[in-house]
C-alpha cells in the first residue's frame, strides 16, 4: 500500500501545478504525519520535491524533473491509443495524428507484435451507428484552432424549437458530451457563457478579431453546467409495461424502480420541466403512463392526440 500510494503521490505531483499535504491526506487517506514521510522518501528517492509556505503553498516536483517513459506500462499506452483513436474517427485532425504516431512511436517493436497478436479488446467511438455523425468534421478543427488561438467566430444557430438566430462568441473550446458534441463559449448576444450543439451550427465564420480571456476555462464551465438543470425540476411517477423492464433498468436504475406483481414497473425520478422531458416520456409510446403530477399526464396526453391526428 505504501508503494501504490507513493507512486499515486508522484503522479498527483507530475499532473498538477502544486499540492498542498491536506489533499495528499484527503485522497489517499492518511494522516499528514504520514504525507510529510512519504514526502522525504520521494524526494531522498531522487525526485526532487519543493515545498511552498503561505496561503497558495503546497508542494510541486521542480519544473525541470521529467520522468521516464518506463514508467508507463505496455497496457497504459494501449489504453492511451485506444482512446485517441476513438476521438480521431470523427475528428480529422493533423494534429492528433501526429500525437498517435509519437505516442505508437513509445510501444518497443516486441510489444507492437504483442499488440497484434492480441487483438483489439476495447473500441471507443465518437461516431453514431448508422453513419450518424457531425455534418462536417472540419467544423470540430476549425473550433479547436480558433478556441486556442483566442479568435472571435460567428454562426447561425437553431435551437430545438427549430427557430435559428446569428450568434457571435468567443470559443472556449469543445467538448464530447454523451453523444454529441458541444462548443463551450462567451456568447456576445446573450453576454453570459453557454453552450452550443455543433449539429444545430451552420455558417460557421472565424474573424480576424482576437479576444481578451476571461479567465474561465473548461474544467471551470464544465462544472458548471453540470451541476445545473435546465428548467425546474419535477417529479415523475411513471408506470411502465413488463415488456420494457431491460430498457427501464438502463434508463432509470434499479435504486429508482418497484417491480409489480403483475411484472410491471413504477419509476419515482424527476427531469427538468422541458422539451427534453415530454420527448424522453414519448419516446416509451404506449408502454409508459404518467401517474403523476397530472399536469404532465395531461401534456401528455394532448401530445398523443396531436401525433394522431396527423395520421387521420
Amino acid at each position: 500500500m505504501k508503494i501504490q500510494r507513493l507512486l499515486g503521490i508522484t503522479m498527483l505531483l507530475l499532473s498538477q501545478r502544486r499540492v498542498n499535504a491536506q489533499t495528499f491526506a484527503d485522497k489517499f487517506e492518511v494522516s499528514l504525519r504520514t504525507i510529510y514521510r512519504d514526502l522525504e522518501t520521494i524526494n531522498t528517492a531522487g525526485i526532487p520535491i519543493v515545498s511552498f509556505t503561505g496561503y497558495d503553498g503546497g508542494y510541486e516536483i521542480m519544473e525541470q524533473f521529467r520522468i521516464d517513459r518506463q514508467i508507463v506500462t505496455f497496457d497504459d499506452l494501449q489504453s492511451i491509443l485506444v482512446a485517441l483513436k476513438g476521438v480521431q474517427a470523427s475528428l480529422d485532425d493533423k494534429e492528433m495524428d501526429d500525437l498517435l504516431t509519437k505516442i505508437k512511436a513509445l510501444v518497443v517493436r516486441s510489444e507492437q507484435n504483442q499488440m497484434e497478436d492480441s487483438g483489439e479488446t476495447l473500441i471507443f467511438d465518437t461516431n453514431l451507428w448508422h453513419g450518424g455523425r457531425l455534418k462536417d468534421k472540419s467544423m470540430l478543427v476549425l473550433l479547436r484552432q480558433a478556441s486556442k488561438n483566442r479568435k472571435v467566430v460567428s454562426f447561425l444557430y437553431t435551437n430545438s424549437d427549430g427557430v435559428g438566430e446569428q450568434r457571435e462568441v468567443e470559443p472556449i473550446g469543445i467538448a464530447w458530451k454523451g453523444y454529441a458534441w458541444y462548443l463551450y463559449a462567451y456568447c456576445r448576444l446573450r453576454n453570459d457563457y453557454r453552450t452550443f450543439r455543433l449539429s444545430r451550427v451552420s455558417g460557421l465564420r472565424i474573424h480576424l478579431e482576437h479576444f481578451a480571456t476571461k479567465g474561465v476555462g473548461m474544467s471551470e464551465l464544465d462544472a458548471r453546467w453540470g451541476n445545473q438543470e435546465t428548467g425546474p425540476s419535477v417529479p415523475l411517477l411513471l408506470h411502465f409495461r413488463a415488456r420494457l423492464r431491460v430498457r427501464v433498468e438502463e434508463a432509470f436504475g434499479l435504486d429508482n424502480i418497484e417491480i409489480q406483481e403483475d411484472g410491471s414497473l413504477v419509476v419515482r425520478t424527476s427531469y427538468p420541466n422541458n422539451h427534453w422531458m415530454y420527448g424522453m416520456i414519448l419516446s416509451y409510446g404506449p408502454d409508459v403512463r404518467v401517474l403523476e403530477p397530472a399536469f404532465v399526464a395531461e401534456k401528455i396526453r394532448i401530445q398523443g392526440e396531436q401525433i394522431a391526428n396527423n395520421y387521420n
